[in-house]
Order: structure tokens, then sequence, then C-alpha cells
């Protein structure tokens, strides 16, 4: 390899949320690192006008503050954020729920709703306008030279680094070029996506049913709208899908016993195919594996990018307190931000997954076991603050 070949601490691959998160922190907490950031493409852009972006996350506080760090929650257009105060989850029997409220866990709100085209776009500005993160996008790697810790692009350009960083998702191309293994399960369900305009107003309320269809969740968007999230066996995933737009509205609200009064469908719903997966090993010397690249849990708790903005922050922390005489790929350090991370991870991929196949039985037993689990823990304060302190991370 030439001594001319670029070289840098942190080379991370991927560049949607939680690589362009990591790759600000990393420059924010040591400003000395040698950053770059590789990508096939660049971020899509931003919903425009009144538009609204289909994919919608739920950001625990833990989250709005690691953004907040960077500097991107500020640079959100606030008109588009909604804070959420309270969650109501209904199980598939009269009377089976649980309620959450911001005030009685003494917060100022359980999450924040915000589009995903928004928080993108505020990382890649203050990625752009920074100058201290080398941006190679698009560029797309096209073989991993693992005796060097190096990465060749479609252009023919090597880069190496001390560390190499898979951020680029479920699929990912390092991961898989690496050789490290990952345990995929598939719920044979999708997740149906879609807005709605309401004619009553949500009062910052999140709601979730679990029954038969799946589990249905609404999120509360600014005014009177809201972002739905159907996670329901594929064929009737399908069938909402090649629904008429004012059909899937009557059966969107009537699902939730139209306590939102009639909606009105903005844009096109979507689907996406919904699966468990986490990797044998996050770590090995010199290469690391963030968000998607390592795990993925199923959305009913939408954690996905909570969990992989934690990996972003342990990572980054630990990178910046080494000592200066390790390199950012020394094995004793990768290792503690796994150990840093097991515990999150398992407790989440394990209450998701559970809860997913105890509400997708339809078993008599089972059915009463559920919803008396719902009444069980509506009725204990502490295990109530157990489970919301879990998720406010």
């Amino acid at each position: 390899m030439s001594p001319r070949t670029p070289r840098f601490d942190v080379l991370i691959v991927g560049a949607g949320l939680v690589g362009a998160s990591l790759a600000l922190a990393l420059t924010r907490r040591d400003p000395d690192l040698r950053v770059a950031l590789v990508d096939a493409a660049p971020p899509a852009r931003q919903a425009e006008g009144d538009d609204w972006d289909s994919r919608i996350y739920a950001l625990s506080p833990a989250s709005v503050g690691f953004l907040g760090e960077l500097g991107a929650w500020q640079a959100i257009d606030a008109q588009r954020l909604s804070p959420v105060l309270a969650m109501r989850v209904f199980g598939d029997a009269a009377g089976a729920r649980i309620d959450f409220s911001a005030y009685e866990c003494a917060v100022g709100e359980l999450a924040w709703i915000v589009e995903s085209g928004r928080v993108q776009s505020a990382l890649w500005r203050l990625l752009q306008t920074g100058g201290k993160v080398a941006l190679h996008c698009p560029a797309r790697c096209v073989r991993l030279l693992g005796d060097d810790n190096a990465l060749e692009l479609d252009s023919g350009a090597l880069l190496r680094a001390d560390l190499l960083v898979a951020a680029d998702g479920a699929q990912s191309w390092l991961r898989e070029a690496a050789g490290m293994q990952i345990e995929v399960q598939p719920y044979d369900q999708l997740g149906v996506v879609a807005n709605f305009d309401c004619a009553l107003g949500h009062d910052g309320i999140a709601r979730q049913w679990f029954n038969d269809k799946g589990v249905l969740a609404w999120l509360p968007l600014p005014g009177r709208r809201i972002s739905m999230v159907w996670s329901t066996p594929a064929a009737h995933a399908k069938e909402l899908l090649a629904m008429a737009p004012a059909a899937l509205a009557r059966r969107v609200a009537g699902a939730g016993a139209d306590v939102l009064g009639a909606m009105t469908l903005l844009g096109a719903p979507a689907a996406f195919a919904l699966s468990r997966s986490i990797a044998a090993q996050m770590v090995r010397p010199g290469l690391a594996l963030v968000g998607d690249a390592a795990h993925t849990v199923h959305p009913l708790a939408g954690q996905g990018v909570n969990l992989g903005f934690a990996d972003a922050h342990a990572l980054a922390g630990i990178l910046a307190k080494r000592d200066r005489f390790r390199s950012c790929g020394d094995f004793s350090l990768l290792r503690r931000y796994q150990r840093a991370r097991a515990e999150d991870i398992l407790a989440m991929r394990w209450t998701t997954d559970a809860l997913a196949r105890l509400f997708g039985s339809r078993a008599a037993p089972i059915a009463w076991l559920r919803n008396a689990g719902l009444n069980l823990s509506a009725a204990s304060p502490v295990l109530k603050t157990l489970l919301v302190r879990r998720a406010l991370g």
C-alpha cells in the first residue's frame, strides 16, 4: 500500500442517522481525531412544505440529549416536533390497558416524535459545514483489505484507518465483508407506515393496540396529525397497502375505536419487513458495529434508532477517553464498548421479541396471560416506573 494512502483514526461506513451522529460525536469530543465517513449516496432530501416523511421516529430523552450535544436537535424546525406527554396501551380483551404519563414519571415528555429526514438533514448540514470529517459521498466500498484495515472505493481510492465502523444498516456490506456472523429471525410481518390528518386532537398522547391483526401504534405529530405504524402479518399488510386512501383511513380509524374521529391519509403508505437480529460479536480488532449493522428489534417499542444513538454515544465516549498511546482500533477499547452496550441491547431485544410473540399467539391461555400482565403492570407503580425508565434511556 502506498505511503500516500490516506489514513484515519476512524473510518465510518454509512452516513445514516447513527453513522453521521457518531462522526460528529467523535470530532466534538476529540477534535484531533481524523475521521472519515463513506456512503454510496448523500442523504435523501427532507420533506418540504407540508409534506411529511413516512419514516417517523420516537426519540427518547437520552437520544434527544445526545443530538443536542451535537447541535443537531436545535437545528430542527420546532414546528415539526411533537412531544409525547402520555401513552396508552390496550390489550385484546376488555379492560386490559396500561397508561403512562410524563407527569407521573416527573419528566417533561416521554419521547419526541420527529421525521427521519429532519434529523438526517440537520446532521448532514453540520457535517458539511464543520469541516472536521472527511466526507466520501457518493462513494461505494468495493473491497476490504483486512491486513491493512483499509477499504477500496469504486473510484479506485484506498482509505486506511485504525478503526473501521460498520454503520451501514441491517444489510451491512462491511459486516459481511469482514465475515462477522449475525443471527436473523424474521417475524413474517410487515410494518405498514402512513401519516393521517385527524378530526380530533391527540393531546400529545401516543396510543398502541395489541390485537389479532398485530400491533397498531399511533404517534402524535404536530397539529391534528398522527403517524401510524401497523406491525401486522404479511397478508394483512398487503391488503392495507392495496386499499384506496379513503378506505385505508376508515380502516385505521376503526382499528383505534375512532378515538380521534375521521381520518384523512397524507401521502402514500409504505411497508418494510420485520425481523430481529443480533451480531455474534459487535467488535473485533480494528472493527466495530453500530446501529442496525449490529442489532435490530421489533418496532413495537420504537427503540431501534434509540439503541443506535446509544451505540454511537458509548463508542465516541470510550474512544475520546482512551490513553493517547492507544489506537482507536485497540481491541481492549472495543471490548469495553461491547460490554457497555450488552445489557441494554439484550434487554430491549428480548422484551420486544417476547411481547411480539406473546401478542401474536391466539391460544386462550396465552391471551389471558398477556392481558392479565397488562393489568398487573398498570396496578404496580414500581413496575411501571421500571418500564418507563428503560424507555427513557
